[in-house]
């Protein structure tokens, strides 16, 4: 029964990798999109490949932050499984509605409310939840400065130029901001699933003596005690569901982030994604987990900035932040719903 137990959590990891896929799909293609530089096939199909190949760039900071939120040692394998469900369930709901809520917070808010009602508040790594939810107010607010300073250097550096031609040019460019961004979305987000899946197999084997642990589920460590490496099948594995995700689209969250924030052009999609790459980049470095939505949503305000402050529909955004503020909280509560189901049901 464990071992079922364990590939179910398996294959639910991978399925809400694929799901986060086409949910936050309108993050590496919403820009390039609205601003007609690809068609939607041709965007997602150029967004899939880059989060594919995100695994050949990135370094495993996330996975290793990710696994810490809770103390693996103190919590079973029927924690993680009410986690993931919830975070199914929640982002299936924001996806129906169009709201472009972050995958990765989902993912945080459910492990963390299980293991809660599973095993009380200490459980919890409070650093490692205290730095998450600070970034669902710092990225976009460094997405947002980011992309508004890089707009301004543009617009000096490119200010005697023919305008005609630097629309040419800046399509071009969006073909490689938004490659970047895909890139840093594929790295960032597929490595909270397998954060995700080497805590479950953290738990599974925590009583075994380590030198019986196969060679299928073997995690090495740093000397200063960070994960080093995990087995390939699940790099590989989360990287190619959450690019076929992407080539399944998200089109409702499309709509809202390439249109309803603000009018975009190739200039400014130029701006906003090469805005958020660098954020996504600079927080995977340091292995912070940061929501690839919030970055992009950010991003999109800066460069509107630059126009005019009322360029920013500020009432969608609003709207926006309050499903942000209420994803940790609300997947924390139906996860540890979730789990008091399985404690009813006998299960645990």
């Amino acid at each position: 029964m464990s071992f079922t137990l364990l590939i179910v959590i398996i294959v639910l990891a991978f399925l809400f990798d694929f799901i986060n896929g086409f949910h936050d799909a309108a993050n590496s293609i919403a820009t390039v999109v609205s601003t007609k530089v690809l068609k939607p096939l041709q965007a997602v199909v150029w967004a899939a490949f880059f989060n594919l190949v995100a695994f050949l760039v990135f370094e495993l900071h996330i996975v290793d932050s990710i696994s810490k939120v809770v103390d693996t040692s103190a919590i079973n394998l029927y924690v993680i499984l009410a986690g993931i469900i919830a975070s199914i369930i929640w982002n299936l709901f924001t996806w129906y509605l169009g709201i472009p809520s972050s995958s990765s917070h989902t993912l945080v808010g459910g492990f963390a409310g299980a293991a809660i009602a599973f095993a009380g508040w200490n459980v919890v790594h409070s650093d490692i939840i205290i730095k998450i939810v600070a970034f669902i107010v710092l990225a976009p607010l460094f997405g947002m400065i980011f992309s508004y300073v890089f707009s301004i250097i543009l617009l000096w550096f490119f200010r005697k130029f023919n305008p005609t031609r630097l629309k040419r040019w800046f399509k071009v460019g969006q073909l490689f901001s938004s490659a970047l961004f895909s890139l840093g979305h594929g790295g960032n987000d597929a490595q909270k699933v397998m954060g995700i899946i080497t805590a479950t197999l953290l738990v599974y084997f925590k009583s075994v003596d380590p030198a019986q642990i196969p060679d299928w589920a073997q995690i090495t460590y740093t000397s200063s005690g960070h994960i080093h490496t995990i087995p390939f099948w699940i790099v590989i594995g989360c990287h190619s569901a959450i690019a076929l995700g992407t080539l399944s689209g998200g089109w409702r969250i499309i709509k809202t982030m390439g249109t309803k924030i603000t009018k975009l052009t190739p200039f400014e999609g130029v701006a906003a994604e090469g805005a958020g790459a660098l954020l996504l980049f600079g927080t995977e470095a340091f292995g912070i987990p940061v929501s690839s939505t919030h970055t992009i949503a950010g991003a999109i305000m800066g460069t509107g900035l630059t126009k005019r402050v009322t360029a920013v529909r500020w009432g969608v955004t609003i709207n926006l932040l309050y499903a942000w503020l209420l994803t940790i909280p609300v997947t924390m509560v139906i996860a540890a719903l979730i789990y008091y189901l399985f404690m009813l049901f006998g299960w645990v």
